[in-house]
């Protein structure tokens, strides 16, 4: 037993394991860079370095293999580094460099996993004088339904995308109905009944859904163009039916129907994150360089209220100037046409300092490892110079016994 746990641990810390996970980690970034043109760079993320296997096509054919994906490298790569560490380096001074910069190294696979698994990238759009307290995530989607008989409050229900793809019923605590997914499409497009007249009858039997036309698409990967998922969902309360209804990104306004005297809508939107602090934009100058409509700077003036009122305070965002509060930080992104519209990118990474400090422990244990041997070698120099011996000079070589003196 206790030969097979050594053969397992020298496998483990193998230098050939080392140079084996560095060559496949290069083919990886080879497979994804190559195929970042047909899926996007957020699919590629996601397909090769997010997921323990990865398929991906052979660089210019349609031949699908599976690759290692960024998990299963990185993982067997910590495994290697942590049982090198253990097992060949004893804990001494003079190793001090190689712990440190091994430990660097850890912490930066570390530090890619924590930013993997819980950075979210979001934006906020906020026109003159409006105030928002949710984010929208990038590539989130959900299905909202909100109870907006009271004014004064709405009442919430959310469902993931996904769950809108599996022909299942979708029940939600505290709601007086069930949503059952008929049909569902990552893509498509929408346009007036009127443009094409003879087009066939819509699956939607109520709302917005019975005046458009619909037709899916491809899915897209391209990174200046965007997925309109659209689904049709049949409203049944206590075992009757309020139709079926067509809900999809590409239908701005949310709709409603009423249920026993409340109000509900219905809508399709980007997933969003609420905050205890709000935003209000007060104001977004875009600035341009004389006689040209080449932008200079623009820059948003926002007024910070938390949800507490502990905090009130105005902020300008502006190009390398974000805005960080409890724990997101707002870049100037963008702006619609009009020049009253702000777009702010929104950043979660609880792990953003993780790389930081990684890189300072293997920078630092670089250097201490090299100081560590230059002082060794300088220290056998001057015992060398000491003892009458140039250690720039070779050896002469000693005389064969009973040779002629």
């Amino acid at each position: 037993m206790r030969t097979l746990l050594r053969s397992v641990v020298e496998a483990c810390c193998s230098l050939k394991l080392t140079v084996a996970l560095l060559a496949l980690g290069i083919v990886l970034v080879v497979f994804a860079t190559l195929d970042q043109v047909n899926l996007g760079i957020w699919a590629v993320q996601h397909i090769y370095f997010r997921s323990f296997i990865a398929w991906g096509h052979l660089p210019f054919t349609t031949i699908v293999c599976p690759l290692p994906g960024g998990y299963l490298v990185g993982g067997l790569l910590l495994l290697n580094l942590l049982c090198a560490q253990f097992a060949r380096f004893t804990l001494t001074w003079r190793n001090l460099g190689l712990h440190f910069t091994h430990f660097g190294i850890v912490l930066l696979l570390v530090g890619e996993l924590v930013t993997g698994l819980t950075s979210v990238e979001s934006f906020m759009t906020l026109d003159t004088g409006a105030t928002r307290n949710f984010i929208e995530e990038k590539v989130g989607r959900e299905l909202a339904i909100v109870d907006v008989t009271d004014p004064a409050v709405d009442h919430v229900w959310t469902v993931p995308l996904e769950r809108l793809t599996k022909q299942e019923p979708v029940a939600l605590p505290g709601c007086p109905f069930t949503v059952q997914p008929v049909a569902f499409h990552e893509n498509a497009q929408l346009f007036n009944r009127s443009e094409a007249p003879n087009a066939p009858a819509s699956m939607a039997t109520t709302g917005i859904g019975t005046r458009v036309v619909f037709r899916p698409l491809a899915v897209t990967y391209r990174t200046d163009e965007e997925n309109l998922p659209t689904a049709f969902l049949e409203i049944r309360p206590s075992g009757r039916s309020l139709g079926i209804w067509m809900v999809s990104l590409a239908i701005d306004q949310p709709q409603a129907f009423t249920l026993d005297g409340r109000t509900y809508e219905l809508s399709l939107r980007r997933t969003r994150i609420y905050l205890d602090f709000a935003l209000t934009l007060l104001e977004f100058r875009h600035d341009r360089y004389p006689g040209t409509d080449i932008p200079r700077n623009f820059s948003s003036q926002v007024k910070l209220v938390s949800a507490d009122g502990k905090e009130n305070r105005e902020a300008r965002i502006y190009m390398n100037n974000p805005l960080r509060h409890g724990g997101y930080t707002f870049y100037q992104a963008g702006f619609k046409p009009g020049d009253r519209t702000t777009i702010l990118q929104v950043m979660r990474n609880p792990g953003w300092l993780i790389p930081y400090i990684a890189c300072v422990m293997s920078s630092v244990g670089l250097a201490l490892h090299f100081c560590i041997v230059l002082g060794g070698f300088i220290a056998r120099r001057r015992q060398s110079v000491a003892g009458g011996v140039d250690p720039g000079q070779p050896a002469s070589p000693r005389p064969a016994a009973g040779g002629a003196r």
